[in-house]
């Protein structure tokens, strides 16, 4: 028997290079459901500033709450998912970071054969992504026309987002559930199963990329509906 407390309130972090406009079909689907949901705009300036925006939004919640991150949101909620009143973590195509460790250090040296972001070089202390190769790499199963637009809204990442180390990581005292997006061209599916076998997740996969929270919010929201309902298997 699950001694997890079910939630009824869910919180949305965005990853780098967006905003949390992305979250609008997953959070549609939930509302529907009754849930209540919050989505956090994080500034993506530092994961410290990030954490500390996430966590006033969960200090506005009023009572269990299931926290999400997409990609570098999940360094986010890695730290900021300490809180109490989150009772399960939900990583979508996330980095789950473990104490110390920053998304710099997992992305620093990617295995043989893997792709590679086309982040560009630093440009006053923040990170874009190549726009004519945004598609491919973050969007690649979003139509064209939509994919452009995520190009060229981008959100500019900062270098003190992407080095910045999580000091408890929440997984280890709160049940996590994680998404692999099998297509996933940012962050290699290999690299997104070891984090979740690492932090103990319920896993579930399914073909889409990066985007996979745009592309396949059903899939996204009933993940997030089986962590809030205190189911761990």
């Amino acid at each position: 028997m699950s001694t997890i407390p079910e939630a009824r309130n869910v919180v949305l972090v965005h990853g780098g290079f967006v905003d949390g406009s992305g979250w609008r079909g997953v959070y549609e689907l939930l509302r529907a459901d009754g849930y209540a949901v919050s989505v956090v705009q994080n500034p993506t300036l530092s994961l410290e500033g990030d954490v500390a925006t996430t966590e006033r939004v969960l200090d506005a919640q009023d009572g269990p709450t299931v926290l999400v991150g997409h990609s570098y949101g999940g360094a986010v909620i890695s730290e900021a998912g300490n809180h109490e009143k989150v009772s399960a973590l939900v990583y979508v195509a996330a980095f789950a970071l473990d104490k110390d460790e920053s998304v710099n250090t997992l992305i620093a040296d990617p295995p043989p054969g893997a792709p590679v972001p086309p982040i560009l070089p630093p440009n006053e202390g923040f990170l874009f992504l190549d726009r004519e190769k945004f598609a491919a790499s973050f969007a690649g199963d979003l139509p064209a026309d939509e994919a452009q637009f995520l190009a060229d809204s981008q959100v500019p990442w900062g270098l003190d987002a992407l080095g910045g180390t999580v000091a408890r990581p929440a997984w280890r005292t709160r049940p996590s559930f994680y998404l692999v997006a099998t297509d996933d061209r940012m962050i290699p599916p290999p690299a997104q199963r070891t984090m979740a076998e690492r932090a103990g997740a319920t896993v579930s996969e399914t073909g889409g990329s990066h985007a996979v929270y745009v592309s396949k919010p059903a899939e996204v929201a009933a993940l997030i509906k089986k962590a809030a309902s205190g189911a761990t298997a």
